[in-house]
């Protein structure tokens, strides 16, 4: 088996691999904000004992 590497195609893929990556971090970026969201809605406020 022959390995052949072409420095175009691999330049050509750069797009889609970019795309990919924008993908994985918007993911990333929707799970946080949902997680901060349930975190801040759910917490309810907290009361002092010494008053």
């Amino acid at each position: 088996m022959f390995l052949y590497f072409n420095p175009m195609k691999f330049v050509e893929n750069l797009k889609y691999m970019g795309i990919g990556m924008l993908g994985v971090f918007m993911i990333i970026a929707i799970i946080m904000a949902a997680t901060y969201g349930i975190m801040r809605f759910t917490s309810g406020k907290k009361k002092n004992d010494n008053q």
